[in-house]
């Protein structure tokens, strides 16, 4: 792709060269008279080359966010919710496995974070080595934001000196949340007070965390997408994979609402398995 725009600009140059040689031979050696526009090149350069060298093609837009990453000890569930006014948020944020780890990943979102990160933990790397390994690798880790928690409910985060105001994360027992681009600090503050007190699945206590994250100002650009995303060993459908609970609310004025509307269906035609080897 870069040869063809190369070759294209190249042939628009020389378009250029033989239309100020015509207007010179023209009009003389008059410079307010040799101007070149888009108008006096032939059609296939105004269209395409000069489109090349003019477009800008815009930047990737910050997955400015807050989000949670948790780990149930009773039932070995690892989980991630996370609200954006960006679409389709969860695509990009969202990384676990089932018995290794979860990863949210925002920010200017390094995606390799996601993959990365979980092969490291799955190599055995505690949170906070997989955290210094993917950032000391990346000239652009001012820009981003982490959360990661392993299956052993050992946690860690990292907000970037680069990263929009306001931003920052907490830390507390099997999660943490973070966030940028928020209202105010009051908004992880929150979502770590309503995660430690909600009861019920895993899934439910992140969505309550998503809602006191809103409650409390949320992204201050607004609001658009958010994803709920929990796996435990043999808890997909069917128990042919660990997806236990994947729902995303892609593009929606309340998608934390309808988020967890969808959550409430799907807990109907899809209960928690019968635990086995329940933690104590």
């Amino acid at each position: 792709m870069k040869a063809v725009k190369i070759i294209t600009v190249f042939l628009a140059s020389i378009f250029i060269v033989i239309a100020l040689t015509n207007n010179s031979s023209q009009h003389g050696d008059n410079p307010a008279v040799n101007t070149v526009t888009a108008d006096s090149l032939p059609h296939v350069v105004s269209e395409s080359a000069l489109s090349v060298v003019e477009r800008v093609e815009p930047a990737e837009p910050p997955v400015a966010t807050f989000s949670i990453v948790a780990f149930d000890p009773n039932t070995e569930e690892l989980g991630i919710a996370v609200q954006s006014k960006v679409v389709s948020v969860g695509s990009v944020v969202s990384w676990a496995k089932a018995g290794i780890g979860a990863i949210a990943t925002q920010s200017y979102a390094n995606t390799a974070y996601g993959p990365d990160g979980l092969e490291l933990l799955e190599k055995g790397l505690d949170p906070n080595e997989v955290i210094k390994k993917l950032t000391q690798a990346d000239k652009d880790a001012k820009l981003r934001q982490i959360g990661i928690v392993d299956a052993n409910g050992k946690v860690a985060n990292f907000t970037g000196s680069g990263c929009n105001g306001w931003a920052g994360d907490r830390m507390g027992k099997y999660y943490t949340v973070q966030g940028n681009i928020l209202t105010s600090k009051e908004v992880i503050e929150e979502m770590a007070k309503a995660f430690e007190a909600a009861g019920g699945e895993l899934g439910a206590r992140l969505i309550a965390a998503l809602k006191a994250g809103q409650a409390a100002g949320g992204d201050k650009r607004g609001r658009q997408s958010a994803a709920l995303l929990v796996v435990r060993e043999g808890w997909g459908y069917g128990g042919y994979n660990d997806r236990y609970r994947d729902i995303r609310v892609d593009d929606h004025n309340e998608p934390i609402k309808e988020l967890a509307r969808i959550y409430e269906i799907h807990k109907q035609v899809f209960p928690q398995p019968r635990l086995t080897n329940e933690k104590k």
